[in-house]
């Protein structure tokens, strides 16, 4: 499916910048509030294995996706991690089966297509927040904004997201939405989810 390869390039894109990082960066602040980049980083990794069990048939079992510690090589333990989810998508592509996402609704699973680009989003605004701690946003927002088929899932799935209080308030994953900065799409779909595109540490 189309989408679980734009997933794989955007998870590629989020290895380039993660693999930029040094260990003395690890307590610094991101757009996440709160959120030091290792917190940041141990989210994604956890995140990662939780879709990659949910994509080889787990059911809603919350702690699959709890913070997962990163060990003496975090970037290596975000590339592995991110490595084993876009083989676990593109194995279970397809079938195209349903996938349990507890942390959004455990009531019933979601459309594959629909989780997969979830992870799409969530793999391009974290390494939006990782280069933006590193300095290297401009890079990344250059590389997405240029792939008219990436941007265009991006803008898409992050449209999708209710812009409630219900769904935007403290400790859940975006912020209330911003007014549209900045030209192109990654700016606006940072917008949209409550970050602002200038942002810097």
């Amino acid at each position: 499916m189309k989408i679980v390869e734009l997933h794989a390039q955007a998870m590629e894109l989020a290895v380039q910048v993660v693999d930029g990082l040094r260990p003395d960066q690890l307590d610094l602040p991101t757009p996440c509030a709160g959120w030091t980049l290792r917190k940041l980083l141990e989210h994604c990794v956890g995140q990662h294995q939780g879709f990659a069990a949910a994509a080889r048939g787990a059911g809603p079992d919350l702690a699959l996706f709890a913070d997962a510690p990163l060990g003496a090589d975090p970037a290596g333990a975000f590339r592995r991690t991110g490595t084993d989810l876009v083989e676990a998508f593109r194995a279970a592509a397809a079938e195209g089966r349903p996938l349990w996402l507890p942390e959004i609704r455990d009531a019933d699973p979601f459309p594959f297509t629909q989780a997969v680009g979830f992870h799409l989003l969530d793999t391009l605004v974290h390494g939006w927040d990782v280069a933006a701690v590193l300095g290297t946003a401009d890079g990344l927002v250059a590389a997405v904004d240029g792939d008219d088929a990436l941007a265009a899932a991006l803008l898409t799935v992050t449209e999708a997201v209710p812009n409630t209080e219900e769904h935007r308030a403290p400790g859940r994953a975006f912020g209330p939405g911003l007014e549209p900065g900045g030209d192109g799409r990654f700016a606006r779909a940072l917008a949209l989810l409550g970050r602002d595109p200038a942002w810097k540490p």
